[in-house]
């Protein structure tokens, strides 16, 4: 069902509604994969899909000549606007699926599929909410943004796009928003940014997902917005939205871990590695459904009651001459300095250990703070071999279109 909440295009200004879109576009005959340059632009092939056909949203700049043809190859024709390129194989349509493109954080991306109804986890009545969607087209965090708008009464929408994310604070004053869902990098950036400009936004729900959350961050915004409920959403294309805390601490409640909840995700760790159990699987890209225990790749790790999740997997773990240093658990206690805005940590080939640590970092505004200073403070609170061997200052926080960093 179409809820008739309102859509803004925070770049031309326009507003519309859902019912208006479903006007615009009607089911195409064959499987679709619609690159778009901006949000706004999907919207009517999303809207349309309540009466059929098979949808892939790619933004532009994510689609190289290679995910081209592959796409072609898998049976999509591709639409740019008024412009298709036929499929190079042909496959019958699949009503109602929904095709995801993965970060790709492990590789090329990958395609997994799901329906609206997969995508939608939100159960109960919502407050009436303003939200702001910054996400890149076709990500699962733009579809579950999308999908509040489409399907949950009094969700109104306000797209901007990632390449505009220097100035999102203005129209979201402008446009009455009240709700934001972005990365921590995205939260990272915006409280360096914007800083004392974000009190005057009137936030009601701050959501961090996509990324490991450490402490710093989520204070830092509880204290921007002390009227807000901040959450931090574990997520993933293949898993669907499995952990949702509210309680403004980093990582979830180690009870949660084996615990059997009906129509809840089943969390555990195994190795250091978080595995989820869920009952919003997708498929895979030949259709099989993706049951069962799902290793996530995502390093986790118990501590004061807590799970945190700090990283992926084959990048977390660093051996330095036998011993072994979590980058996740280093780039924290960089990010916990109260001259840091953002840190990462990596492994780099050392003739003798084997492996040294490294860092990047950014400076919040207005500090003065150098490596010689972060040196000191990790030595203080770190073991020897686990300090970073060089830090590097960077001017401003990396981003890639997913609005992730690479940590």
């Amino acid at each position: 069902m179409i809820a008739d909440n309102l859509v803004v295009d925070a770049r031309t200004g326009r507003r519309t509604t859902w019912g208006e879109l479903v006007q615009q576009a009607g089911p195409r005959p064959s499987p679709t994969a619609h690159v778009v340059e901006h949000s706004v632009d999907a919207l009517p092939a999303v809207a349309a899909l309540e009466d059929g056909g098979e949808l892939l949203v790619v933004a532009a700049g994510r689609l190289d000549e290679a995910l081209a043809e592959e796409l072609r190859g898998a049976g999509f024709d591709l639409a740019a606007g008024d412009d298709v390129q036929a499929a190079t194989s042909h496959r019958a349509t699949e009503d109602g699926r929904v095709w995801l493109l993965t970060s790709g954080s492990t590789g090329r991306p990958k395609r997994v599929g799901h329906t609206l109804a997969s995508l939608s986890t939100v159960t109960g009545e919502l407050a009436p909410r303003t939200w702001l969607c910054p996400y890149s087209p076709g990500t699962y965090a733009w579809w579950q943004v999308i999908t509040l708008g489409l399907g949950v009464p009094g969700q109104d929408l306000v797209l901007v796009d990632p390449a505009d994310l220097d100035d999102w604070v203005t129209p979201a004053l402008e446009h009455g928003v009240t709700a934001v869902s972005g990365t921590p990098t995205f939260w990272r950036r915006t409280l360096m940014r914007h800083g004392a400009e974000l009190r005057k936004l009137p936030l009601e729900q701050v959501t961090l997902g996509g990324e490991p959350v450490d402490q710093a961050v989520l204070t830092q915004l509880g204290e921007v917005f002390p009227d807000a409920r901040v959450s931090w959403i574990y997520a993933s294309s293949e898993v669907g939205a499995s952990i949702v805390v509210h309680d403004g601490r980093a990582g979830f409640p180690v009870e949660w871990l084996g615990r059997e909840v009906p129509g809840r995700p089943r969390l555990a760790v195994a190795d250091g590695e978080l595995v989820i159990t869920s009952p919003h699987h997708g498929v895979d890209a030949s259709g099989t459904e993706l049951a069962g225990a799902v290793r996530t790749g995502d390093a986790a790790r118990i501590e004061d009651g807590r799970v945190l999740v700090t990283g992926r997997l084959d990048r977390d773990e660093l051996n330095v001459g036998g011993s072994k240093v979590s980058a996740g658990a280093v780039r924290d206690l960089l990010q916990s300095h109260p001259d840091v805005a953002w840190a990462s940590v990596r492994g780099r080939k050392a003739p003798l250990v084997g492996t040294m640590v490294v860092a990047d970092v950014v400076a919040g505004q207005g500090s003065d703070v150098n490596p010689d200073d972060l040196t000191r403070w990790a030595a203080e609170r770190l073991p020897e071999y686990a300090v970073p061997r060089r830090i590097k200052m960077l001017a401003e926080i990396p981003a890639k279109e997913t609005l992730k960093s690479d940590v």
